[in-house]
């Protein structure tokens, strides 16, 4: 996650700078001016798609943040603080 960009051009530079060798998959601007670069940069790795992972057990929570963290480390065996980033960044993004 790149904060403090005023647009998407300075956010992929820094990016491209700092981070060689992560692929830049998609850019999204979050409020406050971050801007997310890579699930790999927030620490997410799996084999299951963290964002339908994420979407499904907060659909099941019924919006509940705890329970669908719970939910979430069920269901790929994260940890408690990869399960809350990847949680957060699918309610971020209004899933």
């Amino acid at each position: 996650m790149i904060a403090s960009a005023d647009d998407e051009a300075t956010a992929r530079s820094f990016a491209q700078t700092n981070y060689p060798a992560e692929e830049i998959i998609r850019v999204a601007h979050r409020p406050r001016d971050a801007w997310v670069i890579s699930k790999n940069l927030l620490g997410v790795q799996s084999d299951v798609d963290p964002c339908s992972a994420a979407r499904e057990c907060l659909a099941k929570a019924a919006g509940d943040k705890l329970h669908a963290v719970r939910l979430y480390m069920q269901k790929t065996g994260a940890d408690l603080e990869q399960a809350r980033k990847v949680v957060e960044t699918n309610m971020s993004r209004g899933w």
